[in-house]
């Protein structure tokens, strides 16, 4: 995993739900990667977006090993830089977690952030 001030890595927990997610899926690394962004929405305005992808764009930041690449646009990446991606299987909520360093607020769900 890359190192790096600005980059986005994934915690050990979300990297084992990632894989057992592509697992049931069909897919596996290292075709598929892990791509994450932003757009606009949500009741902070701006929200995440985490998706599979075997297709890179041009620009396109890429993280991670060759065990499971975490991929992310430049601009999306202008707001995810530092980004650690984690997740919860806890009483307090179930999913991935954007622990995003440049969010100003988020909102109750965390699924939305402002900067």
């Amino acid at each position: 995993m890359l190192t790096d001030t600005g980059a986005i890595t994934i915690t050990e927990k979300a990297r084992m739900k990632v894989h057992n997610l592509m697992a049931e899926a069909g897919i596996s690394a290292p075709e598929y990667f892990v791509r994450v962004g932003v757009k606009g929405g949500g009741c902070s305005g701006l929200t995440y977006q985490l998706d599979f992808d075997n297709e890179p764009q041009t620009g396109d930041m890429e993280f991670g090993d060759e065990e499971l690449k975490v991929v992310c646009d430049m601009k999306s990446f202008l707001y995810l830089c530092g980004t650690e991606l984690d997740f919860s299987d806890g009483l307090n909520g179930k999913g991935f977690n954007f622990i995003n360093p440049n969010a100003s607020r988020t909102c109750g769900c965390g699924e939305s952030f402002a900067v």
